[in-house]
């Protein structure tokens, strides 16, 4: 038996142990199972390197490489399709049931050969990113992000180039009409009124500031560090007639002056790093006047029972920081309320926004994977394949519950009334 054939073996054993229905192709036409249909959902391998890569490292960033080089590939489904693949018994039962004479002769066959190539994401080193608050690290870790390009944001955002957490008034609702109605429910819940003046804290392509100016008449502000958002934020705003209700300033947050009545920060957050955690509270409270009311939008991770346990990194929260956001952490919204209390703020209003999250990912993924191949023509297949995986995975750990996302709403404290109804009937009107 050769080592293609007890790699096969191996194949159907893992199959059958785990109970799962997920055929396999491999590099010389053959697949696992031997009659597995045209149509079936099934790993294609394509190179024998490729379980030699696997069996010397398995780790999620052995599985990234091969996965963004289409060195393995999803046939006939997705990332989704194979999250739903849960293997029928647990890990403890696994380890006990495997053959490990197979895989251990599976192992000796490739775990000396060649791992092959090519290895794109090992050049990335967001992981070694610079946190420490700075105008210059905070601009690179947020250029690295958000200037991509904006016609490869433009191939799966909304209308409106909304790239944060949409409100699913109904779940069946298209992603267009949910964006409006979080746009809508963010300038309620500040309680907008018109010639007051809003500050909005990575302000993106300019959404928000637009939609408070035009609906309820503010005088806003938008900043952002993003070069390409900014250009496109202006010319949006050109376009709209806005000029003498928006202004964007391309600063960094801790460089903004004057006061506001109101602020919000919708998905900036967790580029901040728990570090400049103090800085940015107290730079938030600087900008807003005394009553001033400000929205704090942030994704948060559960809780641990330490902050020591609590700021280790598991594979997949490291994967994203390296790859996907340079410099990043996320909070628990337990750190977000003592914060922003210990700061000179009042809580007022927590709600919570996982599964809206869950299903706007979800969005973004359809329509990306649906532009595939503009998106490779944009921006080049390695990349195009790392958001796919990156916005799958946040969707299945938002639908897991293993990640949360909060908007808080508080206002600068201070004695005497809030100056906010007795109920917020008026919010989900």
């Amino acid at each position: 038996m050769n080592r293609t054939e007890r790699l096969r073996n191996l194949l159907a054993h893992l199959r059958e142990t785990l109970g799962i229905d997920l055929g396999f192709r491999l590099w010389d036409g053959s697949t696992v199972p031997a009659d597995l249909a045209p149509d079936a959902l099934a790993v294609a391998i394509a190179d024998e390197s490729v379980p030699a890569a696997l069996f010397r490292k398995p780790n999620l960033n052995t599985l990234l490489n091969l996965y963004v080089t289409r060195r393995i590939d999803i046939v006939n489904g997705t990332l989704f399709d194979m999250v739903a693949q849960k293997p029928k018994v647990r890990s403890r039962e696994v380890r006990r049931l495997l053959d490990k004479k197979l895989l251990f002769r599976s192992v000796a066959d490739y775990i000396f050969r060649s791992r092959g190539g090519p290895w794109p994401l090992e050049q990335i080193r967001g992981d070694k990113a610079t946190a420490d608050g700075s105008e210059t690290a905070n601009k690179e870790n947020v250029h690295y992000h958000y200037d991509v390009s904006n016609a490869f944001y433009a191939l799966f955002l909304d209308p409106e180039m909304v790239y944060t957490c949409a409100y699913f008034r109904d779940w069946n609702n298209d992603l267009a009409t949910a964006q409006r109605d979080k746009l809508d429910m963010i300038c309620k819940k500040l309680r907008l009124k018109p010639g007051e003046t809003l500050l909005d804290i990575g302000s993106g392509w300019g959404a928000l500031v637009c939609h408070a100016a035009q609906h309820y008449g503010v005088n806003a502000v938008g900043v952002t560090l993003a070069g390409e958002q900014y250009v496109y934020a202006r010319e949006k705003v050109i376009r709209l007639g806005l000029q003498d209700k928006i202004r964007f300033e391309l600063r960094d947050y801790t460089l903004v002056q004057g006061q506001f009545d109101k602020i919000s920060s919708i998905g900036m957050f967790e580029q901040v790093g728990i570090d400049n955690y103090p800085q940015y509270f107290q730079t938030v409270n600087r900008l807003l006047k005394p009553g001033g009311l400000y929205l704090h939008h942030a994704i948060a991770r559960p809780a641990k029972r330490t902050e020591k346990v609590f700021r280790k990194t598991n594979p997949e929260y490291a994967a994203i920081r390296r790859y996907i956001f340079p410099g990043g952490e996320l909070d628990h919204l337990g750190m977000s309320v003592a914060n922003l209390e210990r700061y000179g703020f009042e809580v007022h209003d927590v709600e919570g926004w996982r599964e809206h999250y869950q299903h706007t990912l979800r969005h973004w993924h359809d329509r990306l994977l649906a532009r595939y191949d503009d998106a490779v023509k944009e921006i080049g297949e390695v990349k195009t394949r790392l958001w796919i995986a990156y916005i799958a995975g946040c969707s299945i750990a938002f639908e897991r519950n293993s990640v949360t996302i909060n908007q808080t709403l508080a206002s600068k404290r201070q004695r005497g009334p809030s100056g906010l109804p007795p109920t917020r009937a008026d919010l989900y009107v």
